[in-house]
């Protein structure tokens, strides 16, 4: 679940911090061992996959939300994974897609003013509808992204220490 105590401006600096934190954390690393299964069954590459789908998910959410949606299915990222080619994309093809798409949200998110982000929607499609607003969204991908980057952050250590 999203963290309840980030504001906008913090979801926005996290948001915006999570391209270049994962190049920084996979600077040294090889191409081939971006590949490599080192947490778990996941790589850097299926790490920054499943990213990618969380972002085009909840990113998607927020901008529908803003843009005055009032209902909207909800859609799983693991789901939506599927029907991308997100794992077999070489990584740092990939991280540009990933930051490039980051880029374009954070432009459509700053101008937002705050009545914006706690505008509401009815999510159907997952149990009971639920109640939620751009910020919600916002605080769970954040978050979500704070996990995976200390996930790369251990994997990219110990591929390093293999060297």
């Amino acid at each position: 679940m999203p963290n309840k105590t980030l504001t906008v401006d913090q979801v926005m600096a996290l948001l915006e911090a999570t391209a270049p934190r994962i190049a920084e954390l996979t600077s040294s690393l090889k191409p081939a061992q971006l590949h490599l299964p080192s947490d778990g069954d996941w790589s850097a590459v299926d790490v920054l996959a499943h990213l990618r789908a969380c972002a085009d998910v909840w990113g998607g959410c927020m901008i529908s939300i803003m843009r005055g949606t009032t209902t909207m299915r909800a859609v799983n990222p693991l789901t939506w994974i599927e029907k991308t080619d997100y794992r077999a994309q070489d990584f740092a093809r990939s991280l540009r897609s990933f930051a490039k798409q980051r880029a374009d949200l954070l432009a459509a998110l700053r101008p937002a003013p705050s009545t914006d982000w706690r505008r509401t929607v009815t999510v159907t499609g997952a149990g009971a509808p639920l109640r939620r607003d751009a910020l919600f969204y916002g605080r769970w991908m954040a978050g979500h992204e704070r996990a995976h980057l200390k996930q790369i952050a251990k994997m990219a250590s110990a591929l390093e220490q293999e060297r």
